[in-house]
């Protein structure tokens, strides 16, 4: 079933972007996987001079990132990445779709077959906004960044800063850096960022 691309407000979708291309160097081979409308692999490519290629599994979107010039494999991320060969890339990008795949563990592990580096940009569900609606509600949460009813959310997995920390301990892969979101800026050093940031960015490599 096609998953809708998670959606955020224009201002922390720019900053999230300028964070992801400050991270990439000019240049080199980039991968996004879900790559929506392909707004960003654009910027990499014209900006950047990156050699790019998006995935995707939504018709619409996969259809409007080509008609951009972008070359784009239409395909769903739960199906795995097996006609990729290794190491095809040096950076790949997973931008608010991580929750929304069956098999994330697995998923992480394919893209850094793939890629050397990954860049993950995830929603924190350990935000004061939703814990607040949990505790005083008693219901799931709706919030600007999670704007989906129970039924109809493509979210499926729920995980917070402290979630995706442990579950590098566990040897899945490494955390290069860490970069939570707050708002419209990003600190590496922020107070309370578990409690605070809405999406965080994860620089990560093979453990």
């Amino acid at each position: 079933m096609p998953r809708k691309r998670y959606c955020m407000p224009d201002p922390s979708a720019v900053l999230t972007d300028k964070i992801i291309k400050a991270h990439i160097t000019p240049g080199t081979r980039v991968i996004d996987m879900g790559c929506g409308d392909g707004r960003l692999l654009v910027t990499l490519r014209d900006q950047h001079q990156c050699d790019v290629l998006g995935v995707e599994v939504e018709q619409d979107e996969f259809v409007s990132a080509v008609s951009k010039g972008l070359p784009v494999i239409r395909a769903d991320l739960d199906q795995g990445l097996s006609d990729i060969p290794d190491d095809s890339f040096d950076f790949a990008v997973l931008s608010q779709t991580l929750q929304q795949v069956r098999h994330p563990v697995k998923l992480l592990e394919e893209i850094l077959r793939v890629a050397k580096m990954a860049i993950v940009v995830v929603p924190n569900f350990g935000h004061w906004q939703v814990r607040l609606q949990v505790l005083l509600q008693g219901r799931a949460p709706v919030t600007q960044q999670l704007p989906y009813q129970w039924y109809n959310t493509p979210n499926i997995h729920f995980m917070s800063m402290h979630d995706f920390r442990d579950l590098a301990i566990q040897g899945a892969f490494r955390i290069v850096k860490e970069i939570p979101i707050i708002g419209t800026r990003n600190t590496e050093r922020p107070f309370a960022p578990n409690l605070r940031a809405k999406n965080v960015l994860y620089i990560l490599e093979r453990a």
